[in-house]
């Protein structure tokens, strides 16, 4: 009979790498501590990388740079499933998801409705902050980026490129999603989400 260790790597290697692997995926295969021990002991033999607590991963390999783990976002976007809490990429993290700035946050900020904490990710940290049900209310997958970007730009300060750009990007929302979210937002963001309703 297999061992929970041998299950979880024969699991394991038939994902492919790059995976991010969590304790719970394992949770039909033994008790939590078990689960954790098992992968604490796969670690141990360098057959997965661990990222951040109660993450780990099989990591890609390049020819030309060895194993290549997953960035800070991925990892930020798995906690949010594992614990099934809503986040909000906020500041310079929304910006950035938007090709609004091409600088990537050392230090991403996500609303959620999850438990606040701070995880490093090598030179990187993920930062969830523990926010109001409202700011986690909006449908549009890009609608809901543009508020937390408008509001980081700040009221008065957006450019006509930036405006521009933000319209053609709202022009790929769902209209239904787009007209809930506008209600959520500041009026002066509002003025600016609901001219992408006028250009349809």
């Amino acid at each position: 009979m297999l061992s929970i260790e041998n299950k979880i790597e024969k699991s394991i290697k038939g994902k492919l790498r790059g995976t991010l692997l969590l304790p719970s995926d394992y949770a039909n295969y033994g008790s939590a501590d078990a689960v954790r021990q098992a992968l604490a002991r796969l670690e141990e033999k360098k057959f997965i990388e661990r990222v951040a607590q109660g993450i780990y991963v099989r990591p890609k390999i390049s020819e030309f740079i060895g194993p290549i783990l997953p960035t800070a976002e991925e990892v930020a976007e798995a906690i949010a499933k594992r614990d099934k809490a809503k986040t909000v990429p906020t500041g310079s993290y929304a910006l950035n998801a938007l090709g609004l700035s091409t600088q990537i946050p050392m230090n991403i900020v996500l609303l959620t409705d999850g438990s606040p904490r701070e995880i490093k990710i090598g030179k990187r940290s993920i930062r969830f902050k523990k926010t109001t049900p409202k700011n986690l209310l909006a449908k549009g997958k890009i609608s809901r980026l543009v508020i937390q970007a408008l509001k980081e730009i700040g009221n008065g300060k957006v450019t006509e490129e930036e405006e521009k750009k933000i319209l053609d990007l709202l022009a790929d929302e769902n209209p239904k999603h787009l007209i809930h979210d506008i209600a959520l937002a500041p009026v002066w963001v509002q003025k600016i989400m609901t001219k992408a309703l006028n250009d349809e």
